[in-house]
Order: C-alpha cells, then structure tokens, then sequence
C-alpha cells in the first residue's frame, strides 16, 4: 500500500478540509440575514476555538432546542436555551435578520421565539469561546447576550448579578421551566427557592446565604470558584472553590432538575483517550447546596423534593429518590414528581356505613411529611396512635415518634425517609379484599330506584302482560344455558376457613400440564398457574413430596390451622389439592419472588427497605408464634423462604409444612430439619425444640439482611472461609461496625440503627436458647420500644458445659 507521504502537502490538506463536517460554520463573526434549520445533521455556529456551538438540538423523538452546548465533547451538554417551554417542530428557522433581530420561527413562519433587545444597531452576532452568544454593534458594544439571560447554567467568567437568577428545568429530559431557582434576591440574600409551579412566583427559600444587605452578585471566575461578592468584590460567601483552572478542565455550575446547585468538571487535555475511548461524564465537586433535597425543604406551600403523597430518600450519588407509600401509585409513572395517588377507595365519613374495619395499618420507620397534621397528641403509645388513626375518616397517615402521635391528611407534603427523621409513619389503606360500602348502597339505591320506575312504567301500560310472558321465557332459556355450568363450576370450601379443594386435573390445567417452574426444594416443587374460574389469577402451585403418610382428615387438619392464619406479613394460602397421591398447596402468587434475589442479586433493596422487611419478617414470626389460633414453628427461616410483594414488604410463606413431612425429611446430611446455616445448636443435641429454634435463624437471617451477603456459600470448600456470624459479632466487639456496612452510604449514614439491629441479631443467635428474646420482644427492640442491652458471646454456653 501507498504512504501517505508520497502524496503532495496540498492534497493531504484538501482531503482534510473535505473529511471535516461541514455542517459547522467556518467560526468567526455571523453576518446579517444568516440562519440555521432544525433538521438532521443540524448545522451550528460554532466559536472560535470550537469550545461551545449554538444551533438547534433534537430533544429525544420530539421536537427541536434552540440552544448553546459543549461542542468538543461526546456529551453535547446544553449550557443555555431559547424555547425549552416550546420545542420546535422540524423546518424551523432561527434567522439573523437584516434588520439585526434573533427569530426563531416554525415552518409556518410564526414567532415561537425573540431576542428581546431596545437597538436596532445590531451588525453582527458572534459565538464567543467563553459559551456567551452575543449581538453586537459595529463598535462591538453588545446589546443582547445569553450571558444576561441565563437559564440554569453558569459558565466561568459569568456573573449573576442582583436580581438574576437560574430556574432549573422540569426534568433530565424537559427543558422547560422546573421547580426552582436560584435568585440573588434585591435585598442581598442569595436563595435557593421552590417556585409556586407552573407559576414563576417563588414559594419559600430552602437554602440561604445569609448575606442580607451585602450580597451584589455571583461570581464564577476562571481559576473555576465560584462565590458571592458584595458591590466592593469582597467575597462574602464560597459555594465553590478548588475546582482547577479553567485551562486544564471545562467547567459548568447548574442548578439542576431535582433543586440542587452543582459545579461540574470536564478534562480538556484528554478529550479522546489513547483508548479511543471518550472521559466518563462529567464530575460533580462535593460542594453542593443543600447537601440534603430531601431533608431541606419543608414548607408550608408545595409539595417538598418530590410530589405529593410521596416521600424522599437520598440516593448514593446524592440524588433524590422519590417513591409511593404502599396503597399508593404514582399519577405518573413517566414523571413521579407529579406525585402519588390512593389507588383504593377512602374511608367514608358516612355514620350510616362506619368502615373502621375495612383499613389497615401499613408502616414506614424513620418517615415523615412534616406540616400535613391536623392533630397532634402527647404521652400515647403506638397502638393508640395506630387505632386513633384507623377510627378518624380524614386521617391518612400518622407518625408515632417518641409518645407523641401526629394525624395527617392528604394531600401528604415535604415527604422523606431518613435515619435522622426517627419514628414510624402509620399509613392507612383499604384492605384488599374490602370494598367501599357507601358506594355500594348508592348503586342498590339508584338500582331500587331504576326498578321502582320501570314497574310504574310497565303497571300503567297495555304491554305488560306481554313483558310478562318475554321475561318467563328469557328465565327458562337462563335457566338450560347457565345453570348447568355453573354447577359445574362450583368447588368445594374447607369448613370454618376460606380454603378451596381443588381436582387434580383443575391444577394441572391452570399450570398448563405443570410447565412454569418457579423453584424446587427438597420437598417440593412450584409452579406458576392461573386459575380460569378466577379471572386468571395468578397463584403458585406448591406440588409436595415425601409427605407424612396419614389420613385425609389429619391433613385437612393441619391444613385447616394454616388457613386460619391471617397476617400481612404471611404468605396467604388459598387452596389445596388432597387427591389420590397429590398433595398440592396454592398460594397467592409473588411477582418478585423471594428475599434471596434481592439481597444476593444485581439491585439489592435500600437500607431502609431492608430495614423493612427485616420487622416485617419479625411480625410475621412473632403472629405465627404467639397470635394465631394454633402455634406454629416454621422451623426453616431463611432468604429462600421470605417473599417480597409489589410494595416490598416481607411474606413469609412454607410456615406449617414441618408438620406435614416426614420426620426423617431434611434439607442437610445431619438428619436435622432446616437448611445448613440457618440451624438452631439444639437440632444436633438432645434437646427440646421450642419457638426458639425460628428466633436462632431470624438472627443470620437479620444479620444477612443487614450486611447484603451470604452466611453460607456451598460450594466453598475453603477451611478459612469466613462465617457471616462469626465475623459480625467480632466486628461488633472490636467496635468496627463500619465494615459490617461498608459501600453502603445509606446504613453508614445511619451507624446507631445499625448497631442497635446487630445486637438484636447478636441476641438472637445465642446458643442457649433461654438467653434467645421471644419474637414478640425483638419486635420491640427494633421498633424501639424495649432497650436492647449489651448481648454476650454467641458461644459462650458451649464453653460452659
């Protein structure tokens, strides 16, 4: 092959000039009568460096962003824009017109955009290296500049002077106009403010300079601080500072669509790597105002970080996270600040209808909407607060926090969930199976009504003996056509609970043949089914084997003590199928199956989540032990065995199934029930099995919850492989908590709670089962209602004996 040296200079240049995009133009002054298209391949106006470009930008599959960007970059981030309120459609022009006026028409030719400007001296237009867009005079006075009207940026040299502010813009991909600014007030305070959205009327400021009387202006200079300045250019207050030189690094400082203020660094030297590949995005410096969204704005207007009825938590890139209490979804799911809605019917009011026993009591800890009570009382317990609630039809929400019980109403404002809030948020909801009977009786009401009319109707008409004969027609050809299947359809329910038996041949229809496999075990396996008779619900289908050898009715016995369990923290148990050979169960079905794939997956749930699910779990044990009509020894708690529902609170399922196996039945070689790990000492000594046994594996099951890893992997044969337990209660000892959490910003941020759960968890996993609290006290423990004292070694009773 040829070198390129052969070939002259000139050429080398033509080719080079040809390969470069022409769709930028040459950079240098933009005469009069100049314009730009919105169209693919957008050409732009690019600065004499080639730093910064203006043109139009697609905005996703929608319309076009007159705007200002980084040009050297991948990441063609927008500094300023013309139209974010009203994109435009393809075809339109921003024209430098003769006149000296900046338009930005649609391809209609009407106005959608204008630099507002009282000369009409402009000569040129010029896109400067420092990211501004200026008009200018013939003697290169500039008469507009997008350095006057900025949008949610800054750039260094930019000065924000009294009364200029940046508004954000509504989210990471709207251009338009968000939920707050960033104002140098005229009294020399500088804000930052929540708007009265859609408004451009302010709210309450969230984070203040404290500079009333001396603040002039924001200055971001070129060795990348960023400060404000009184009228002298004393520095009265640093946002940002150590950034490096505006040399060496692009820099942007922007008040973004979640409310906080960020300065943002871009290396320049390396724009492509040797690599090829491009720098990763652009680093936010840790000096970022407020350090907390979620916990910094609480006002009496607006909805707080995130929509109403919604709460906040902090992310790990300090981001707000805004989510819907249980009961509730998002009106939005594309846009979740438009905040969260009941999605059941709310408690009415009407005497006549009381529905004190329709609702339930869902519970957030460490969650509050500050200034949504309309009641607040002292000296109370949580079960008050709770019942208090329940009682009172305008009551939504209620906080229980040190004895003091606060009553809310929707809509809920200034949500958040975080370690410092303290308490528990005692959430009201419909329960499922419950339907508003207000609404009801105005449906018979009206339908008596209906009825009452047409008899008048038909008693005062010479057709009615007609209709007569019709209707006795019509209830004989009803009467062939439908009852028929209909017995044919129904089913038998077990006595005194609500228990289906189902055929065989019904199970193995509604599972297609036993296809979907969910899971197996040692005992049984489960699949996905639907059942026809039940408008497609989905259930799971548990097939069990090595089953108890015993008669029908000592089956359905114990079956019967399962069915009459009734928890929200329980698997519910729908059905089963006691046919020949075929021992089947069918359970309610769990869309994101167990606990396992959370903690042990790619996206582990939070900390305060996991929190959740932790007393979830205890609930569920403590119901299954002391407050059901027959006690219940799970005897095989575990990941595996904990189900998580939509709203991600804890189920416990496979609770009674110890009675219905084999004595022999096993899930390790030891001949003990269980699985290897989660086994209380006892199993292996002579001892009796109590509740205990469940207590002992809550414990490694809270300490997994606690740090995200495993307590047994096996298939590591390595004899130094470390036992979570173990290693959690020396970390514990030796005061290094720190490692239990580590990576997690969240449980780091939260080290108190953290301890006070590893004691518990400690406590529990005591080999002398009488030195194990009962479920109902470490309940307690972790709501705070029982102090939780120094536990002793796990070990220390089998170094006595």
């Amino acid at each position: 092959m040829a070198s390129a040296l052969q070939y002259p200079l000139p050429f080398l240049l033509l080719i080079l000039l040809l390969l470069y995009p022409t769709a930028a133009q040459t950079p240098g002054n933009i005469s009069l009568g100049s314009s730009l298209t919105a169209q693919r391949n957008d050409p732009y106006w690019a600065s004499l460096s080639g730093d910064f470009a203006f043109g139009f930008q697609q905005i996703g599959q929608g319309g076009y962003l007159l705007a200002i960007w980084f040009n050297k970059i991948q990441e063609k981030t927008v500094v300023w824009s013309a139209n974010g309120d009203n994109l435009a459609p393809r075809g339109s022009k921003v024209e430098l017109t003769i006149n000296g006026q900046l338009v930005l028409c649609d391809p209609t030719g009407k106005e959608i955009w204008k630099a507002h400007l009282d000369s009409s001296r402009v000569a040129y237009a010029a896109m400067l290296d420092s990211g501004n867009l200026v008009l200018a005079s013939t003697d290169t006075v500039y008469l507009w500049q997008s350095f006057d009207n900025p949008t949610d940026t800054i750039l260094p040299t930019k000065t924000l002077r009294q009364p200029g502010k940046l508004v954000s813009r509504y989210s990471k991909t709207s251009y338009s106009n968000g939920r707050f600014q960033f104002t140098v007030k005229p009294d020399g305070n500088l804000v930052l403010e929540t708007r009265a959205f859609p408004m451009d009327s302010s709210n309450e400021a969230y984070w203040s300079s404290k500079t009333v009387g001396s603040g002039f202006q924001v200055v971001f200079n070129q060795s990348g601080s960023v400060y404000l300045a009184a009228r002298n250019g004393s520095i009265l207050k640093m946002i940002s500072s150590d950034a490096g030189s505006t040399e060496d690094f692009y820099q942007r400082a922007i008040l973004e669509y979640d409310g906080v203020f960020r300065h943002y660094l871009y290396p320049k030297s390396t724009t492509i790597s040797r690599s090829g590949r491009w720098p990763e995005a652009w680093s936010p410096l840790s000096s970022f105002i407020p350090s907390n969204i979620c916990g910094d704005i609480t006002q009496g207007t607006g909805s707080g970080a995130c929509g109403f009825n919604s709460y906040c938590t902090l992310g790990n890139d300090q981001r707000p996270n805004c989510h819907c209490p249980e009961g509730y979804t998002f009106i939005d799911p594309d846009d979740v600040v438009k905040g969260c809605k009941q999605n059941f019917q709310p408690q009415s009011c009407d005497e006549a209808f009381p529905e004190t026993d329709s609702f339930d009591i869902r519970s957030l800890i460490n969650t509050d909407w500050p200034l949504s009570d309309y009641e607040h009382f002292l000296e109370q317990t949580e079960d008050w607060c709770r019942q208090a609630c329940l009682a009172d039809c305008f009551c939504a929400v209620a906080i229980f926090r040190n004895g003091e019980c606060w009553k809310k109403k929707i809509p809920l404002s200034n949500g958040r969930m975080e370690s410092t809030v303290g308490g528990i948020a005692l959430i009201k909801i419909r329960k499922e199976n419950s339907t508003s009977k207000p609404s009801d009786a105005d449906s018979k009401d009206k339908d008596r009504s209906t009825l009452i009319l047409l008899g008048s109707v038909l008693l005062s008409s010479s057709v009615f003996l007609n209709f007569l004969l019709l209707l006795a027609a019509f209830l004989i050809v009803f009467r062939f056509n439908h009852w028929k299947p209909k017995v044919l359809q129904s089913y038998e329910v077990m006595p005194g609970v609500n228990l289906r038996s189902f055929t065989y041949e019904e199970l193995n229809k509604a599972t297609n043949g036993f296809k979907e496999e969910l899971g197996n075990g040692s005992f049984a396996t489960v699949y996905k089914g639907a059942l026809e008779s039940d408008n497609r619900e989905l259930v799971a289908v548990k097939k069990l084997y090595n089953m108890v050898r015993q008669g029908d009715q000592e089956f359905k016995t114990e079956l019967s003590a399962i069915g009459r369990t009734n928890h929200r923290n329980l698997v519910q148990l729908l059905g089963f199928c006691n046919e020949g050979e075929h021992r089947i169960l069918v359970y309610e079905f769990m869309r994101h199956g167990s606990l396992a794939s959370f903690l042990f997956g790619g996206s582990r749930p939070n900390w305060y989540q996991r929190m959740q699910i932790a007393l979830g779990t205890a609930r569920g044990l403590f119901y299954l032990h002391e407050e059901c009509s027959t006690q219940i020894i799970h005897c095989d708690i575990k990941p595996q065995n904990i189900l998580v529902d939509d709203y991600l609170t804890a189920r416990i399922s496979d609770f009674g199934l110890a009675k219905l196996l084999k004595t022999d039945q096993t899930r390790t070689a030891t001949g003990i029930r269980g699985t290897k790990g989660y086994v209380a000492p006892e199993w292996f000594r002579n001892m009796p099995v109590t509740v205990k046994v469940d207590v002992y594996s809550f414990g490694i099951l809270l300490l997994e919850i606690i740090c995200c890893r495993k307590n047994f992997e096996a298939e590591v044969q390595d004899e130094n492989e470390m036992i979570l337990a173990d290693w959690a209660y020396d970390c514990y000892k030796d005061r290094k908590l720190d490692l239990v959490v580590a990576n997690d910003k969240e449980a780091m941020d939260d080290m108190k709670r953290v301890e006070i759960y590893v004691m518990i968890a400690v406590w529990c996993i005591q080999e002398d089962p009488s030195l194990r609290p009962t479920m109902k006290k470490v309940v307690q423990m972790m709501e705070g209602a029982v102090e939780v004292l120094v536990p002793p070694d796990p070990s220390s009773f089998m170094s006595s004996i």
